[in-house]
C-alpha cells in the first residue's frame, strides 16, 4: 500500500534536518524513491555525478536504501554503496570521496521509524533552507523525470578506511592499559568500536548489546534518557571498567560514564575535547550551543581560544564551523564536531579523544572529568504547555528585574547574577516547552527550576 500524499503528510516528515517517519504509515519504498531522484536532481544542477548510500540495522533500512538508490539511478548519477555503516561512517564515505550522501537511519528512535541524513560533498549539510524545502515540495508536485541514460552502481566497502582514519587523527597507541565497557544498544556502535578500538593493543572491550537488532530489544538507544544509561552504568561498576561509553542507534553520538558508573555530562566532554584541540591549534575557534555549560567558554577563553555560541541543531553548529574555520564544536546533546572530520559530528571520534587523555595520566575518569565539571546543570526538563510563548513571557516578567542580560537567540535565556542561567526553548514539533538551568551550586540551580516551573506548569 502507498503512502498517501499531501503537503501536511510530507511536512510532517521533512524535518528541519532530515527526513524521518514511521515505516509503512509516514515512508515507504515508493516514498523514499521519489526521495532519491529529487536529492539527485537537486546535487545534479550542483554539479554532483554519484550519491554514497550507507544504511543502519533496522530491518527496514535495506530495503529503503535501495529504493532511494533506484531513484538517484533514475536521474542519471551513479551511485556508491557503502552498506551497513553508522552516520559517521556515511560522513567519512562523502568526505574521503567527494560526493553527496544519504544515510539510512531514525537514529535513536523506536523501531518503528525509519529515515534519512542527507549530505552535500564532504558532509556539508542539507537543511530545510538548503534542499530539503525543495525535496519537500517535489514529493506533493512530483518529481520531473529525466530523459538522460540512467546511473549505474558500485560497492565499496570503507568500515577498514574509516577506522584507520580515526586513528590517524587520535593517537591511543601509547595510552595505558583500559578496560573499556561499550553500551552499543544493539546500534550500530556493535559494528564500528570493534573495527575502531580493537585494534589498539591498550584496550580491553568489554561489550554489552553488540548485537546488531533495530528492534531493540534491551533498552532504546538513546543515551539521552538516564533510563538507557542504567545498563551501562551497572556493567561499568561489576566489569570493573576504567570507564563506559553508550552510543545510539547510529552510532554518531557517544556519552561517558565514570569508572563509579556516574554519567559525566556532554558539557565536560566538550571542554576536554576543545582543550586538546587548542593545544594542537593555539587560538583556534570553538563552537558551543548556548544550553552548553559556560564552563565551555570560559575555559577556551582561559586557554586563548575563541568561544562561539550557536543556536541548537546541527545545521547551526555545522554552518558556524565552517563560517568560522573553527577547529571543534560541541553540544549539551553528545554531538561533537571536528574541522578534521570536515567539520562533521563524530561521537567515534570524540571518544578516541577522552580515552587518549584517560589513558595519557594515571588518574580515574572521575578525576578527569571533575577538571571540567565547574557548574551545577539541572538538565533538560520538559513541560506539556498550550502557549509556550506565553509561558515565556511569564516567566521573563517574574525575572526581568533581576536579569543581568536577556537574549532571544534560541528561545528565552536569562542571565542572573553569579553566573546563574536558564534557558527556554520551544519545541519545533511538539506542545513542549523545555527548560535548562545552570548555576554554581546544585541547591541554586534546584530553587531557579522550582521558581520557573511554577510559573510554567501554572
Amino acid at each position: 500500500m502507498t503512502v498517501a500524499r499531501t503537503a501536511e503528510s510530507v511536512q510532517a516528515v521533512v524535518k528541519a534536518y532530515d527526513v524521518r517517519g514511521i515505516v509503512g504509515e509516514q515512508i515507504d519504498a515508493d516514498f523514499v524513491r521519489d526521495t532519491g531522484a529529487s536529492f539527485a536532481r537537486l546535487m545534479r544542477a550542483e554539479g554532483a555525478d554519484r550519491i554514497v548510500v550507507g544504511y543502519d540495522m533496522r530491518d527496514s533500512s535495506p530495503t529503503l536504501a535501495a529504493a532511494f538508490a533506484e531513484g538517484v539511478r533514475a536521474q542519471g548519477l551513479d551511485v556508491v554503496n557503502i552498506g551497513l555503516a553508522s552516520t559517521d561512517q556515511l560522513y567519512f564515505a562523502s568526505g574521503r570521496l567527494g560526493c553527496p550522501g544519504a544515510m539510512f537511519t531514525a537514529s535513536h528512535n523506536p523501531a518503528r521509524y525509519n529515515g534519512i541524513k542527507l549530505c552535500r560533498a564532504h558532509a556539508l549539510p542539507v537543511g530545510q533552507d538548503t534542499g530539503l524545502a525543495t525535496i519537500a515540495a517535489e514529493l506533493v508536485d512530483g518529481v520531473p523525470a529525466y530523459d538522460g541514460t540512467p546511473g549505474s552502481s558500485s560497492a565499496e566497502n570503507l568500515l577498514e578506511a574509516y577506522a584507520e582514519f580515526l586513528r590517524d587523527l587520535v593517537d591511543v597507541s601509547a595510552v595505558r592499559p583500559l578496560k573499556i565497557a561499550v553500551d552499543a544498544g544493539n546500534g550500530m556502535g556493535g559494528y564500528t568500536v570493534p573495527a575502531v578500538l580493537g585494534p589498539v593493543e591498550a584496550l580491553t572491550i568489554a561489550p554489552l548489546f553488540f548485537e546488531l537488532d533495530g528492534s531493540f530489544p534491551n533498552h532504546e538507544a538513546n543515551p539521552l534518557d538516564p533510563k538507557n544509561l542504567v545498563d551501562l552504568q551497572r556493567f561499568v561498576r561489576e566489569s570493573g571498567a576504567d570507564i563506559g561509553l553508550a552510543f545510539d542507534g547510529d552510532a554518531d553520538r557517544c556519552f561517558v560514564v565514570d569508572e563509579r558508573g556516574e554519567p559525566v555530562s556532554p558539557s565536560a566532554i566538550t571542554a576536554l575535547v576543545a582543550e586538546r584541540e587548542l593545544a594542537k591549534e593555539p587560538g583556534a575557534t570553538v563552537i558551543h550551543n548556548l544550553i552548553t555549560s559556560q564552563a565551555v567558554p570560559k575555559l577556551v577563553t582561559e586557554l586563548g581560544g575563541t568561544p562561539v555560541r550557536t543556536r541548537v541543531g546541527h545545521s547551526f553548529i555545522k554552518q558556524q564551523m565552517a563560517a568560522t574555520g573553527a577547529i571543534f564544536g560541541g553540544e549539551h546533546s553528545a554531538h561533537y564536531y571536528f574541522r578534521d572530520f570536515w567539520g562533521a559530528d563524530s561521537g567515534m571520534l570524540a571518544a578516541l579523544h577522552v580515552l587518549a587523555a584517560l589513558g595519557e595520566k594515571d588518574r580515574p575518569m572521575s578525576e578527569l572529568a571533575s577538571t571540567y565539571n565547574t557548574f551545577a546543570a539541572s538538565g533538560e526538563i520538559n513541560s506539556t504547555v498550550a502557549d509556550a510563548q506565553e509561558r515565556a513571557a511569564a516567566v521573563l516578567a517574574a525575572f526581568e528585574s533581576r536579569a543581568v542580560e536577556v537574549d532571544r537567540l534560541d528561545g528565552l535565556t536569562v542571565r542572573l547574577a553569579d553566573d546563574a542561567w536558564f534557558n527556554l526553548r520551544a519545541s519545533n514539533t511538539e506542545p513542549l516547552l523545555r527548560l535548562n538551568v545552570e548555576a554554581r551550586a546544585p541547591q541554586e540551580v534546584d530553587a531557579l527550576v522550582t521558581e520557573i516551573l511554577g510559573i510554567v506548569r501554572n
